[in-house]
């Protein structure tokens, strides 16, 4: 049966509570991994600290990239170091595939290393925490279609982008925000003066 609008509002609004509940939703001036600012930052490690919230927000991405997949079974579930590697693991779990990660070389290009590897026609989704510009899963992707292996989806617990990310394959997520976002150099936040922080996994 596929999700009527209704219960998928129901679901966003449930997955944002949890992101309230736990302190995972911040309220500030944040520097994204992206490069953008926001006075907003959801910090998805704060929610899937708590195993029972990652096993949960696993099952319904999982369910989530069903809808778009239909029967067609997944081989791996691939995605960005360090903040996918959690719900990454949890979403490879309930679609009952492998989970491997990418990781930035000394360059700051995405490669497998620790000796993941996918076979040629391997069926792939890609997972992360949250996407903003889709910019570390479109790497993701390139990678693991460079190794050989079909990428047909992918997902995310958050999508700050409004829905408008292009990610180069089919996405979903479990809750679609518009958050305001500034390039740095026309941020009225560092015009205030507001102190800025970078919550994230990327210094």
């Amino acid at each position: 049966m596929r999700y009527s609008m209704r219960m998928a509002l129901a679901e966003a609004n449930s997955v944002l509570e949890l992101f309230h509940r736990t302190g995972g939703y911040l309220r500030g001036h944040f520097r994204l991994t992206s490069g953008l600012h926001s006075p907003e930052y959801l910090q998805c490690a704060v929610v899937l600290q708590y195993p029972e919230h990652a096993a949960r927000l696993g099952a319904e991405l999982a369910a989530a990239l069903r809808e778009l997949l239909g029967a067609r079974k997944v081989d791996v579930v691939g995605c960005p170091a360090l903040g996918g590697i959690i719900i990454g693991h949890e979403v490879a779990r309930a679609l009952a595939a492998r989970s491997i990660f990418t990781e930035r070389d000394a360059a700051g290009a995405m490669t497998l290393r620790r000796g993941f590897q996918v076979q040629p026609g391997e069926i792939a989704v890609v997972v992360e925490d949250v996407v903003t510009t889709g910019g570390s899963t479109r790497e993701v992707v390139g990678v693991l279609r460079a190794a050989g292996a079909e990428v047909v989806a992918a997902g995310s617990i958050i999508d700050r982008s409004g829905g408008q990310a292009d990610v180069s394959v089919p996405r979903t997520a479990l809750a679609t925000l518009n958050v305001v976002t500034y390039p740095p150099e026309d941020c009225p936040l560092c015009r205030q003066g507001v102190p800025i922080s970078k919550p994230g996994s990327r210094r």
